[in-house]
């Protein structure tokens, strides 16, 4: 629990970003956590949990997604919560909008930018986690903050900047 304390906070984010409108966030965390908790003896680098339990997470939910489809229940729960912390109607379509568009963009570039957007993790940390270079993680960057301005350009009225900023801030 003690090297888990210092990842709650990203790691958590991740999983809101990750998981959301697909499934339950906190069925994802449990699921990771418990894994991990049983593999902890097995993990070489205990320093590197982040990165262990971010690569779980994303497995983990790849699996989930391959066995269910798009539910509207999930979508709905999570619109609840971000209307319970205040966002209003609209911010909540537009980020209901920026996650289906989120999901049409390459795996690695989505990846990327949710870590680096949405979870505020550093270039370097993403570089680590991806198995990849700095300079790699930031074309994934650019690119996909391109291909995801093109594609929000018709479908939503706020920024995709200010909606990112807005991610950062609240627990989905």
């Amino acid at each position: 629990m003690k090297a888990y304390g210092a990842c709650h906070d990203p790691f958590m984010r991740y999983c809101s970003a990750l998981a959301y409108g697909k499934m339950d966030v906190q069925d994802l965390v449990q699921d990771v956590l418990v894994a991990a908790y049983h593999r902890f003896e097995k993990i070489e680098n205990k320093d590197q949990l982040l990165h262990y339990l971010i690569r779980a997470a994303r497995n983990r939910s790849i699996s989930i997604w391959r066995k269910q489809r798009h539910q509207e229940a999930l979508s709905e729960l999570h619109s609840e919560r971000l209307s319970a912390q205040g966002i209003s109607p609209e911010m909540v379509l537009d980020i209901q909008v920026l996650y289906r568009m989120l999901d049409k963009l390459p795996a690695k570039q989505r990846d990327a930018l949710v870590l680096f957007e949405i979870s505020g993790f550093s270039m370097k940390e993403i570089a680590e986690i991806q198995g990849s270079t700095e300079g790699a993680v930031k074309t994934k960057i650019s690119r996909g903050r391109q291909k995801l301005k093109q594609l929000m350009e018709d479908k939503a009225s706020s920024p995709v900047s200010s909606l990112l900023e807005t991610l950062q801030t609240i627990t989905l």
